[in-house]
C-alpha cells in the first residue's frame, strides 16, 4: 500500500502551534504484595486436590501477558504441586495467540520466562481440542486436548476489567477456561456468539459445559495494582465460579490504572501491544471498545487519538490500532498482518484491525489531530501523552489540564518540537 509523500499532503495539512505541555507523575494510594508466590502455593489449597492419588497429572493453564511476576507464580505452583507428589504440566491457555500454533504458543510462554527450564516440567503446547458438548445457545465448546488428558486443571490468570465488555466477571479464570483453554476453535465460537448474545452470557454458557464435562477443579486469580504489581493472590475452587471472581474483579476496578481525567481533546500514545493488552490499548483507559452490540463506556470521552508505534515485545501483533484515529508510515512497516488477522478473525472484533489514517511523521500526525477537535486554542486543548494504557505512573498533559486531577504533581514544563518531522521535547523555565 502506497501512503502519501510529505509534499503530496502539506498542503492540506494546518501547521498550529502545539501547547506547552508539562511532564507530570500520577501516585494514588496503592499497596503490594511481597510473596505472591508463598501466597500462591498456599492458595492451592483451596482447591479440591485431596480427591486425586499421588502421581496424578495436573495441567496448569498459563498464558496471559504482561502479568507481574507470573513466572515465578507459575514456578511456585508448579512446585508446590510436584511437592504434593502430583505430576504437573503446563498448557499454554492464550486461545489464538502465537499464530494459534504450537510452537507460536511455547514462543510466547518464553517470552514470559516460562520455560520448561524455568519450571522443571513438561509445556504440552498442542493446540487441539476436543468438543465437550454443546452450549444451551447451541454452540460446541472446543477444550485443550491437552489438558483434557490430564487428571485434573488449574488455571492461573489475572482478574481485571475486560476490555471489550462489564459484567459480574470479565477478564480472568472463567475467561481464561473458555477461551485460553478453547484454543482457536473454541475462542472463535465463542467470540462469534458474544457479539449476538453478549460475552458474559456466552462465557458462562460455555463455563457451565466445562465445569460439568471437563477435569477443571479450580484457578489461582490474580490481581494487580495501580502500578501493575501483585497485590492479591486467591485460590477459587471451580464449583464457586464464575461469581467467585467478582471480589477479586471489583478490587481490581479500585486498582485499574487510569487517566484522572473524564474528557480528552487529544490522547497520544507512543505505542500499543499485546504485552500491554489484548486490545492493544486498554480500553477502559481510552474509552472505546468498538464491539458490535456493546456500548463504549460514557468516560473517559477521548476525541482523537493518535498511535506513534507498538512495543517490542508485541513482535509486529498491532491487534487494536483500529482503535486509533491517526498513525504514522513506520508503524504500518512494522505491522505483522498475519498475527494481527489471526487474532482480530478469532475475536471478531474487526474494526479493530481497521487502519487508521497513515501520515508520514509525528508533524503530520500531531498538527492534523489537534486541528481536527474544532477550533484550535493551545491554551484550552486538553492532550495527554502516554508511554502506553499500562503505564500511567509518568505521563505528559497539556497546560489546560493542570491542577485539575489530584495525586498529580508537575516535574517540569516543556516546550514541543520537531526535528525531520520527529517529535521532541526541550524542558523550559
Amino acid at each position: 500500500m502506497q501512503f502519501p509523500e510529505p509534499h503530496e499532503i502539506n498542503s492540506v495539512i494546518t501547521d498550529v502551534p502545539p501547547p506547552r505541555f508539562a511532564r507530570v507523575h500520577y501516585e494514588p494510594t496503592s499497596s503490594e504484595l511481597d510473596h505472591p508466590e508463598a501466597v500462591a502455593r498456599d492458595e492451592i489449597q483451596s482447591l479440591p486436590l485431596d480427591q486425586f492419588k499421588e502421581g496424578a497429572s495436573i495441567a496448569v493453564g498459563v498464558g496471559s501477558r504482561g502479568i507481574d511476576r507470573i513466572d515465578s507464580v507459575t514456578t511456585a505452583v508448579v512446585t508446590e504441586l510436584d511437592e504434593r507428589g502430583f505430576a504437573p504440566f503446563v498448557v499454554p491457555a492464550m486461545g489464538s495467540h502465537g499464530g494459534a500454533t504450537a510452537q507460536g504458543q511455547r514462543e510466547v510462554l518464553a517470552s514470559y520466562n516460562i520455560t520448561e527450564e524455568r519450571l522443571g516440567c513438561p509445556i504440552d503446547p498442542r493446540t487441539g481440542t476436543t468438543v465437550l458438548d454443546e452450549a444451551n445457545h447451541g454452540f460446541p465448546v472446543n477444550w485443550s486436548t491437552a489438558a483434557l488428558e490430564a487428571d485434573a486443571t488449574i488455571v492461573i490468570n489475572r482478574v481485571k476489567a475486560h476490555t471489550n465488555f462489564q459484567g459480574t466477571f470479565e477478564s480472568g479464570l472463567t475467561k481464561m477456561a473458555v477461551i485460553g483453554l478453547g484454543k482457536q476453535e473454541g475462542a472463535q465460537k465463542a467470540h462469534e456468539h458474544a457479539v449476538i448474545k453478549g460475552y458474559e452470557t456466552i462465557l458462562r454458557d460455555a463455563f457451565d459445559v466445562i465445569r460439568s464435562r471437563s477435569n477443571l477443579i479450580g484457578g489461582i486469580g490474580l490481581v494487580e495494582n495501580f502500578h501493575d504489581r501483585l497485590v492479591e493472590v486467591a485460590g477459587i475452587p471451580v464449583g464457586e465460579l464464575p461469581n467467585g471472581e467478582a471480589p477479586l474483579l471489583e478490587r481490581a476496578y479500585e486498582y485499574m490504572p487510569t487517566l484522572p481525567y473524564d474528557e480528552l481533546d487529544v490522547l497520544v500514545v507512543d505505542r500499543i501491544g499485546k504485552d500491554v493488552s489484548g486490545a492493544g490499548m486498554d480500553t477502559n483507559v481510552i474509552g472505546r471498545y468498538n464491539v458490535l452490540n456493546t456500548d463504549d463506556p460514557e468516560f473517559p470521552d477521548v476525541k482523537r487519538i493518535y498511535v506513534r508505534g507498538l512495543t517490542e515485545a508485541t513482535h509486529g501483533n498491532g491487534a487494536g490500532i483500529g482503535l486509533a484515529d491517526v498513525t504514522r508510515r513506520s508503524l504500518v512497516e512494522e505491522l505483522d498482518l498475519k498475527q494481527v488477522y489471526t487474532n482480530i478473525i478469532t475475536s471478531n472484533s474487526l474494526s479493530k484491525a481497521a487502519i487508521p489514517l497513515v501520515l508520514p511523521t509525528d508533524e503530520h500526525a500531531l498538527n492534523t489531530v489537534l486541528a481536527s477537535v474544532g477550533p484550535y486554542d493551545p491554551e484550552q486543548i486538553r492532550v495527554a501523552w502516554i508511554r502506553d494504557t499500562g503505564h500511567l505512573s509518568d505521563f505528559r498533559i497539556s497546560e489546560a489540564l493542570v491542577g485539575e486531577a489530584d495525586d498529580v504533581s508537575v516535574n517540569a514544563w516543556e516546550r514541543l518540537t520537531f526535528e525531520n518531522g520527529e517529535a521532541m521535547f526541550e524542558e523550559t523555565q
